[in-house]
Parts: C-alpha cells; sequence; structure tokens
C-alpha cells in the first residue's frame, strides 16, 4: 500500500507510537469488556479481602491472608483476560478490516504493532489497579494491617505477568486466521498454563519421583507460577510453604532467587512479544 511503503522509508516515529497507543487505550475504556473485565476483577478482589479476614482478624496475619486469596485470583484470571485481549487483537482487527485501513496510513508494522502493545498493556494496567485499589480499600477498612510494600510487589508483579500473557495472546493472534480460531487457541493456552502445567507436573513428580531441582524448575518455567513464587516470596520472605522445591530454591539461590523469578517474568513479558512483532512485521497478511 502506498501509506505503508512510505513509511518503510523513514525511520521509527515514537509520537506515531504514541498515539496508536493512546486510541487502543481510548478504545479499550469504551468497551464494554474492559468494564465488565474491572467490574469482575473488582469484585471478586473484594470479596476475596472479605472473606479472607474474618472482622476479629486485624494486623499482619490478616493481611497476609488477603493477600494470598488475591495471589491465587491473579494467576487464575489474569491469564485468561491477558490471552483472550491480545488473541483478539491482531487476528480480530484484520477480520473487521481496521488493521488494512490503518495500514493504509504512513504507518509501519512495527508501529502498528508496538503501539497495539503499549495500548493494551495500559487497559491492563488500569484493570488490575481497580482490582487492586478496591481490595486495599477493603483491607483498609477492615483493619488489616496491610504491608503497603508487600501489597505493590504483588501488584506490580500482576502487571508484569499482564504483559506476559498479552504478548502470548498476540503471538496466538498473528499465527490465526480468524478471531475464532484465536479465541479457541488462546483458552487451551490459558488451561495449559494455570491447569494442565500445575497438575501435570504434580502427577509427573508422584509417578516418576522427579528429582527436587527438575521439579522445581519445571515449575519456575511456567509464568504463572514464577508470579506466584515471587508473589509468595515478596509477601513471607520464603518458599518453605512449597515443600522439598521450596526448600531446594531457597538453599540454592538464596537472595538470588527473587532476581530469577523476576527475570523469568520478564523474559516471558520480551520472547512471545518480540516473536508476535517478528511474525508480523515479516509474514501477517492483512
Amino acid at each position: 500500500m502506498i501509506g505503508t511503503a512510505a513509511a518503510a522509508t523513514r525511520d521509527f516515529e515514537f509520537d506515531l507510537v504514541a498515539t496508536i497507543a493512546r486510541k487502543e487505550l481510548r478504545d479499550a475504556l469504551r468497551a464494554r469488556w474492559f468494564w465488565l473485565y474491572s467490574l469482575g476483577f473488582a469484585v471478586l478482589a473484594a470479596l476475596l479481602a472479605m472473606v479472607a479476614l474474618p472482622q476479629d482478624i486485624a494486623g499482619s496475619s490478616g493481611f497476609g491472608r488477603t493477600a494470598a486469596s488475591l495471589v491465587a485470583l491473579v494467576q487464575l484470571v489474569l491469564p485468561l483476560i491477558g490471552l483472550t485481549l491480545g488473541a483478539q487483537s491482531i487476528a480480530g482487527q484484520a477480520e473487521r478490516g481496521t488493521l488494512r485501513f490503518l495500514m493504509s496510513h504512513p504507518v509501519t508494522r512495527s508501529e502498528a504493532f508496538v503501539g497495539t502493545y503499549l495500548g493494551l498493556v495500559a487497559a491492563l494496567v488500569a484493570m488490575c489497579g481497580v482490582g487492586f485499589g478496591t481490595a486495599g480499600v477493603v483491607a483498609a477498612v477492615r483493619n488489616a494491617g496491610i504491608d503497603a510494600a508487600a501489597f505493590s510487589r504483588i501488584a506490580l508483579l500482576s502487571w508484569v505477568l499482564a504483559a506476559a500473557m498479552l504478548g502470548v495472546g498476540m503471538l496466538i493472534s498473528t499465527m490465526a486466521r480468524r478471531s475464532g480460531a484465536a479465541l479457541g487457541s488462546a483458552v487451551f493456552a490459558w488451561l495449559a498454563l494455570v491447569f494442565f502445567g500445575e497438575l501435570g507436573i504434580m502427577g509427573t513428580a508422584v509417578a516418576t519421583q522427579m528429582p527436587v531441582n527438575v521439579l522445581f524448575f519445571s515449575a519456575v518455567f511456567n509464568p504463572v507460577e514464577a508470579f506466584r513464587l515471587a508473589s509468595l516470596s515478596a509477601l513471607s520472605g520464603s518458599l518453605d510453604v512449597l515443600g522439598p522445591a521450596g526448600t531446594y530454591a531457597v538453599d540454592t539461590y538464596g537472595e538470588s532467587l527473587e532476581w530469577l523469578l523476576i527475570g523469568v517474568l520478564l523474559a516471558w513479558v520480551i520472547a512471545p512479544a518480540a516473536v508476535a512483532w517478528l511474525r508480523f512485521v515479516k509474514g501477517r497478511d492483512l
């Protein structure tokens, strides 16, 4: 197309990326899915904060129960939201014709992809902020003795997990021809990461008497499990609750364990998004 050919002859324009990102964010804020996801996440977070914190419990133990419940909610719900949102991004726009319209302007494929990704990440961050903010207000009202540092770290880890799952979803989107196929693949990926991954590792460990170091690495390279381990480490400072695998991790890596877990999460943010970008730039038909 004329616009794409003209754009290919110039340098990467960050202003255009910011414009596309703002457009994606505005579209998300006007979309029904954003408010349904935000409301659902906020309601569930508030309910968990209330259930996990009985009226007669206060102090750090009450906050610990609330935070642990939020971690469980995030690792179940947030990957599904990020994967499905990413899966609908490229394939959905291509199916509706909006992607072809965008690329008819002097915009490169790289600018379109990066702008779309950043706009959707901003929408996910806003949605998570609503959920964690609601849970924080409920916990404060009920005198949970909030550990602001631990609570903030868990929220930040949730944003990293959301960005990682969005990248995986966009990778699926660049591979699918139809938005329906992309959505089905995203749901299967969610099942594989959240349910099949953990249950499969547990079953294999029991059946084969898997060595504790192999068990640990099998779990940690799953981004959802890496988020859970990093959150538990931020919450309690220890992974002893995970049994032999947690003891092995703490004894082997010590203070470096947290950086290992964060590094795994960041790798999941970068690698799928980079592959998705490469596929979109080099081979995605519009």
